[in-house]
């Protein structure tokens, strides 16, 4: 298993179904137990514990999920509402090393996490397939479709939490 990607890279294959799409708002529903499950019982040494040589700390990869969901979250706000924005990208690694990323306790995260996936499935099941079709400008990525990036943040949510319980494996944390 490679550290960096437990379930191996997003691949997009190109025209969504509807089927695709609703599996894709079910990972994303799932997401927040999935990660709370991930942490369960961890102390705090484990959490400080990076998920590989060089890696974030499992307590960053926790803060980053809601980080990274927001943004993203916010963006198809932005395509639902105007045509074709350019948004603001983030620079994940900055962020992680914030303080509050480094040492706020997972359950601020873990909340927001399970809030912010409440309304994100509210907003993507009440999507039309002409709002799925609707894009956003990326300034490092270019132009992106709702359609893809659905599948890009379902693929997010269970790629960190393979990291938790990939580490949790190797190093025999029950």
């Amino acid at each position: 298993m490679e550290l960096q990607y437990p379930i191996g890279r997003f691949k997009f294959e190109g025209e969504v179904t509807a089927a695709q799409r609703q599996a894709w708002i079910a990972q994303i529903a799932a997401a927040p137990g999935q990660l709370r499950e991930a942490v369960q019982g961890l102390t705090v040494d484990q959490l400080d514990t990076p998920y590989r040589p060089g890696g974030w700390t499992l307590r960053q990869v926790v803060h980053h999920l809601p980080d990274s969901h927001l943004n993203s979250y916010a963006r198809f706000r932005l395509a639902l509402t105007e045509d074709n924005p350019t948004i603001k990208p983030y620079d994940q690694s900055r962020w992680a090393a914030l303080e509050d990323a480094r040492s706020a306790p997972v359950e601020a995260s873990l909340l927001l996490f399970q809030g912010l996936h409440e309304r994100w499935v509210l907003l993507l099941q009440s999507m039309s397939e002409a709002d799925f079709a609707r894009t956003y400008v990326h300034p490092e990525r270019g132009v992106v479709r709702l359609s893809r990036e659905i599948g890009l943040y379902a693929w997010h949510g269970r790629h960190h939490v393979a990291h938790i319980t990939s580490l949790r494996e190797r190093m025999g944390w029950r």
